[in-house]
């Protein structure tokens, strides 16, 4: 009875206790020492892993701060005071302000300036109905509507509605991963100070756009001469606008004879 119950169970007790001691060993002579300021600067962050920084996600930059020495200021969800938190840590003196953005729409097709070329009755995603001769609206360059973009915020910032979607802007940090992933570009930052906004990317001709959409861009060129600063552009017959030179003096807005520009 000893050979055949109480020896292997001492034999087996006796393996574990040895497996036990050399892992332990083991996990001391292997021990990889982690700087405590990387944790610390993890606690500060808002943990939204959004990507604005540049880095995979909060811990990435965590590491990025302490071992490459990555700017301290490129959380843009958690703005100038997670900065300024991130250089207590570190002891440094390289945070500066984080100008606050937003994510914008630049289109105003909804289901009521644009109509359907054909019903689509694949995988609902916008960069699968791109595929098929470039979208099931009659603007080929405006918002699908599928919601790519609402799948990727990890703010809720973005809804679809009317065919379309809606930014937020209390909500959204202008981490840019909506605007990645639209397969046609609508979507860019700017400054959340600056209330103006261009509502179109039709390249179209106006007389084609205003066929398309009712909400389209003409290329008119009017905002372009009544920007004082050069800082609207008619290129490719729609409007763009380079917030680096905007005043958001408002001008363009007043002169738009289709309301495409928006001060909101």
């Amino acid at each position: 009875m000893f050979t055949t119950y109480v020896l292997p169970v001492i034999a087996f007790a006796s393996m574990g206790l040895i497996s036990g001691i050399l892992l332990t060993v083991a996990s001391k002579v292997f021990e990889v020492k982690v700087d405590e300021r990387i944790e610390k600067i993890g606690e500060v962050l808002p943990q939204a892993n959004c990507g604005a920084c540049g880095y995979a996600g909060c811990g990435d930059y965590a590491n990025a701060i302490i071992e490459k020495n990555a700017p301290s200021n490129l959380c843009k969800p958690g703005g100038t005071k997670t900065a300024e938190a991130i250089s207590k840590i570190t002891g440094s003196d390289n945070s500066a302000e984080i100008i606050p953005e937003v994510a914008v729409l630049n289109c105003s097709g909804d289901c009521r300036a644009t109509g359907i070329k054909y019903n689509f009755t694949g995988i609902r995603t916008c960069a699968s109905v791109k595929r098929f001769y470039s979208g099931n609206s009659t603007c080929s360059f405006g918002c699908v509507g599928f919601g790519d973009c609402v799948n990727v915020c990890e703010f809720n910032a973005i809804t679809i509605r009317d065919d379309i979607a809606h930014i937020n802007p209390d909500l959204c940090f202008g981490c840019g991963s909506c605007a990645k992933v639209c397969p046609n570009g609508l979507i860019s930052i700017k400054p959340k100070s600056n209330k103006t906004v261009i509502r179109c990317s039709s390249k179209d001709n106006g007389k084609v756009t205003k066929l398309n959409c009712k909400n389209g861009c003409i290329g008119c060129k009017m905002c372009e001469k009544t920007c004082e600063s050069g800082a609207i552009t008619v290129t490719d017959f729609h409007a763009s606008i380079d917030y680096s030179k905007c005043t958001d003096c408002g001008k363009c807005a007043e002169k738009c004879p289709v309301k495409v520009i928006e001060r909101v």
